[in-house]
């Protein structure tokens, strides 16, 4: 294989080549830093490198495996987490100026887990700055610049967790963790042509996470296919004692052939070419999946309750950024401004949407329930132009049905795929939602959808930056 095929080769794939002793880990940690500083610029994707904690831990993983120790399918494999997430050994800046500096003397759980695994930990990758909470409105919102897609640089590489959809997409790291309180592992994945997993509220610990929202913010991976993504989800997950939230669960599979439920208006304000891609993505999964048509979510204010609780949580979570004024350092404009409209945020509404979330969990499990998944265009549009501000782009395909917002809300699980390519050879892509703790069930489809259209193989051609 050359470079350029490892490079964006699956981690199965690479597991098998390191077993083989075709070429070691030291050796692929090496090739992922070296394409992380050639392309990492071009897509402002990289925060920090960590070049001296990767060698380290390659040569660990290389000597395990040379004594017969073997510690899992991520033995060895290089990955790159989102800088929200504490390391030791390089700063955890949140994306934002005023925590440039910022450092942690411990790893967070995920980190933990991923080197007990013998994962090697090549990189900090850009973020929006705070994930987004306060509200920005445009793609230069982190002071690394706005994540540009590999597919096309003029185009954002979404948000917030942009370097690691990027990372993966560019093929600079065998893997990422993103992160998403709602739609930041989505997004980002569908805007860069990746596989991204949000797992169920409380999967995965959050502790060493920055918090923007107690009761909404999840850790999940973004990957090269479904089959990856399962893989590191099973290593990350688990209770923890440092995050009362996380829970061990079981994986249950699938027994029976599919059930899918297609979103009801799912491409009413699409673009073409995300219907298009849409509608034979269905006829994919119409081939081993019993697939149900017209699906309605629940009529419940699901978007207004997820700005009231980001709002207020956000608040609470910046609340010494806010009060100092130090807000005013922030990149972008709106977030300036942003955290003190949150510090309004009056605490009845916000009471009020929890109170409501309750109601909103049980309508959705009641219209979901009976299925094993329910499939809808991921995004409306194919990824922002960097040069427009959000409110502009793309008007005509705007106040289409989403799942997002109310499935971050009910804290289910979702799984975002690759489909196809829309305007400016840009990337769309559909996603599929299952009940709380069924990832598996969702990576089974996606497997076998990807076994099928092999959409997630294809390569961005790169420019070094």
């Amino acid at each position: 294989m050359s470079d350029e095929d490892i490079a964006f080769a699956d981690c199965a794939t690479l597991q098998r080549l390191l077993r083989r002793r075709a070429l070691s880990s030291l050796e692929l940690t090496n090739l992922y830093l070296a394409r992380l500083e050639k392309y990492g610029g071009a897509y402002n994707a990289v925060v920090t490198l960590m070049p001296e904690r990767a060698r380290a831990e390659a040569k660990r993983a290389d000597k395990e495996r040379a004594a017969g120790r073997l510690r899992g399918p991520l033995q060895g494999i290089p990955y790159g987490v989102k800088d929200l997430l504490a390391t030791v050994g390089a700063p955890t800046t949140w994306g934002a100026e005023p925590y440039r500096r910022q450092r942690f003397d411990y790893d967070a759980t995920v980190v933990r887990k991923l080197g007990d695994a013998g994962a090697v930990l090549l990189a900090k990758l850009a973020m929006v700055e705070l994930a987004g909470g306060f509200g920005y409105n445009g793609a230069d919102a982190s002071f690394t610049g706005p994540g540009r897609t590999p597919w096309n640089r003029d185009f954002w590489s979404g948000g917030s967790s942009s370097g690691s959809g990027a990372a993966v997409a560019a093929g600079l790291v065998g893997f990422a963790i993103g992160s998403e309180t709602s739609g930041s592992i989505l997004f980002p994945s569908t805007s860069c042509g990746v596989t991204g997993l949000r797992p169920t509220f409380g999967r995965v610990s959050r502790h060493g996470a920055m918090a923007l929202c107690w009761t909404l913010d999840k850790l999940g991976p973004m990957a090269r296919s479904a089959a990856d993504a399962e893989t590191v989800l099973r290593v990350i997950s688990g209770s923890d004692p440092n995050d009362p939230s996380a829970v061990d669960r079981p994986f249950p599979n699938a027994k029976r052939r599919p059930r899918i439920g297609v979103l009801a208006k799912a491409t009413q304000k699409t673009m073409p070419a995300v219907k298009a891609n849409f509608e034979a993505a269905l006829k994919a999964l119409a081939e081993f999946c019993d697939v149900v048509d017209d699906v309605a979510v629940p009529r419940l204010p699901y978007g207004a309750a997820v700005g009231t609780i980001v709002r207020a949580e956000g608040a609470a979570a910046f609340r010494d950024l806010i009060e100092s004024g130090r807000a005013r350092e922030l990149r972008a404009v709106d977030d300036r401004t942003g955290g003190y409209v949150g510090y309004a945020t009056p605490a009845v509404d916000y009471i009020d949407a929890l109170r409501q979330r309750v109601f909103m969990i049980e309508a959705f499990d009641r219209a979901f329930g009976k299925y094993d998944a329910i499939v809808s265009p991921t995004l409306h549009t194919v990824a922002y132009p960097i040069a427009l501000p959000f409110d502009t782009a793309y008007p005509k395909y705007r106040g289409g049905v989403s799942l997002i917002a109310s499935g971050n809300l009910t804290g289910v699980p979702a799984l975002a795929l690759p489909n196809g390519f829309g305007e400016n050879g840009l990337p769309t892509g559909l996603s599929l939602l299952g009940r709380p703790f069924c990832e598996a069930k969702l990576s089974a489809i996606a497997r076998m959808y990807q076994r099928r259209t092999h959409h997630h193989l294809k390569r961005p051609t790169l420019v070094a930056g």
